[in-house]
């Protein structure tokens, strides 16, 4: 969850084809290395094109990653790799629409660009430029439509396509909101760190009156960081506590940046009858359904599109199931088609 605006792209680079065999008279798909340049910061990416007919623009979207270091293919290397945007890349391979993924600041090959010397000058909005400007680069290809343009966010990152939705030009013709950051960033963490709490109360690690009292002392956290106020720790366990010394210091700017955007609010800029897909898994433990409920009254009186939430029975926030742990599950798939065939 941790690591607007005119921005100059330059599209580069060199074309490597995948090893599919082309039907005859189509350009066979292919990956092609992209990049984009941002406040001063060179972004790297990988546009796929599917197959198409020479001369032929595609719809096309771009691929936003969630929270954390999380590179082009969704991945945190070396702790988790389940290349979330490369499986969505290739599900959107088989709805013939391009995608554009790209290495977010601090990971990949982009790193820190201009922010090397000075991260904790890094806030929430130098990613939604970033992303922006990603936008324009996928926008300018060759080979895409730019008035069929698509934005797939995942958890933060779907938080972003939503502002981008109502501020790019021009407009998305359709946004995937998949299990969204759908309420405050510290709000949401407070619901996290407090289910966790309540799990091991249930398993006797904490009585109850321990628990309350971490309760509220997590609430008290949040005030102190809004507020700018001393952080006390004292009534918190020691891992939560020092999750909160970590939003303090070099992490203070886009901790601050991020808790400030309310999703709910910013959907209200979109153009009516953008259609717009929010799904939310039923075992996802980091972004309950319940808290998406405030975006999708949001979206009903923004006038957005179809097809609306839609509620993954089984499937986590990586949008796994139990029988489909490191693919995409076929309910995520299935609502993707209900977004695209829109």
């Amino acid at each position: 969850m941790f690591r607007h605006l005119a921005a100059a792209v330059t599209a580069l680079a060199a074309v490597t084809a995948a090893p599919a065999a082309a039907t005859p008279g189509l350009v066979p798909a292919a990956d092609r290395e992209v990049a984009f340049t941002v406040d001063g910061t060179t972004a790297y990416g990988t546009l796929h094109v599917p197959e198409h007919r020479p001369g032929q623009r595609l719809r096309a979207a771009l691929l936003l990653p969630g929270s954390g270091p999380t590179d082009r293919d969704g991945n945190q290397p070396p702790v988790s790799s389940p290349n979330t945007l490369t499986q969505l890349a290739d599900a959107l391979d088989g709805e013939a629409i391009a995608t554009l993924r790209f290495d977010k600041y601090g990971t990949g090959r982009t790193g820190l660009g201009a922010y090397r010397d000075h991260p904790e000058e890094l806030d929430y909005p130098a990613f939604v430029r970033q992303a922006q400007a990603a936008y324009e680069s996928l926008r300018d290809q060759p080979e895409t439509d730019p008035h069929e343009l698509l934005v797939v966010g995942h958890s933060e990152g779907a938080m972003t396509g939503l502002v981008l939705g109502g501020t790019v030009r021009p407009r998305p013709v359709g946004l995937a909101l998949l299990q969204p950051q759908a309420i405050r960033m510290l709000d949401l963490v407070a619901l996290q760190l407090k289910a966790q709490v309540s799990e091991a109360t249930r398993q006797g690690q904490f009585t109850p009156e321990q628990q309350r009292t971490v309760h509220t002392a997590i609430d008290a956290a949040v005030t102190s960081l809004r507020e700018n106020l001393p952080l006390e720790t004292t009534d918190l366990p020691p891992a939560i506590g020092r999750l909160f010394e970590a939003f303090q210091g070099p992490n203070a700017r886009f901790v601050d940046s991020d808790d400030a955007v309310y999703p709910p609010d910013i959907a209200a800029a979109l153009r009516p009858g953008t259609n717009v897909l929010l799904t939310c898994g039923t075992n996802d433990a980091q972004v309950p359904c319940a808290t998406t409920n405030a975006l999708t009254t949001a979206l009903r009186h923004a006038h957005a599109g179809g097809p609306g939430r839609v509620t993954l029975p089984a499937v986590d926030h990586l949008m796994h199931d139990p029988d489909h742990p490191d693919t995409l599950a076929p309910p995520v798939l299935d609502s993707l088609h209900r977004l695209t065939r829109h």
